[in-house]
């Protein structure tokens, strides 16, 4: 009787489990569109991915509209195979000069994604979009992005207010912050200089010394030694006996 209740009662663990990740997979919070970054270092080049999860509840997606934050004035999009993809300028008034002392009177506010073929449900899809951080440590960027399916669409631009978690938010804007740089001018997910000197892997007991090589082979030497002298000792002791 007691292990049959048991049984049941695991049996019925099981089902409230499965029951609960079902729900979460349908709920709209459980899978947002995002951007991940390369490198958050103010002042540094970055690219960033964003991240398309899912349809509008259903909906095969046709379209991705990604604003760009004002503080960004160039944008370098990466072609995708299945989507054309198309830069939606402004005008800046005045005229701005980049880092390397060109004037731009216009920049990049928007870049739109539109699918050759509609992504359907239950698929995901990347874009890749390559840009020059702001000098703007502690600085958050929001990249809105509007979602266009076969039937709606889903805006991707709610910002949490201060003190509020973006995850609770239904439709969250993608945005990350940008770091500073430390002392020798570099942050986590930096690349390594070219000249950095690369770092030997050695195995637990090795050594990547002359004196170690040496010291090994003696060994390997006493070793075959022993076992040599341990056969022909066992031979004269079957011969005694």
């Amino acid at each position: 009787m007691h292990s049959t209740l048991r049984r049941v009662a695991r049996a019925g663990a099981v089902a409230a489990i499965a029951g609960g990740a079902v729900l979460l997979a349908s709920s709209p919070a459980a899978a947002h569109v995002t951007v991940t970054p390369t490198v958050t270092t103010a002042d540094s080049y970055t690219v960033l991915t964003v991240s398309v999860p899912h349809g509008c509840d259903g909906s095969a997606t046709t379209k991705v509209a990604i604003q760009i934050p004002d503080l960004v004035n160039s944008v370098t999009p990466t072609i995708n195979q299945g989507w054309t993809v198309e830069k939606v300028m402004a005008t800046l008034d005045p005229p701005v000069t980049d880092s390397h002392g060109n004037e731009l009177t216009e920049r990049v506010a928007e870049i739109v994604y539109t699918a050759k073929t509609p992504l359907p449900e239950g698929h995901r899809d990347v874009f890749e979009l390559s840009l020059r951080l702001p000098d703007a440590a502690g600085e958050t960027l929001i990249f809105p992005a509007i979602q266009t399916c076969e039937q709606g669409e889903t805006a991707w631009a709610q910002v949490p207010a201060d003190g509020e978690d973006s995850h609770e938010l239904d439709y969250p804007a993608p945005s990350f912050v940008i770091t500073a740089a430390d002392a020798d001018g570099t942050a986590a997910g930096d690349e390594p200089a070219d000249d950095a000197e690369p770092t030997e892997l050695t195995t637990a007991g090795s050594t990547t010394s002359d004196g170690g090589s040496v010291v090994g082979w003696i060994g390997l030497i006493l070793g075959l030694l022993g076992f040599t002298a341990g056969g022909l000792a066992l031979q004269r002791t079957r011969k005694t006996t």
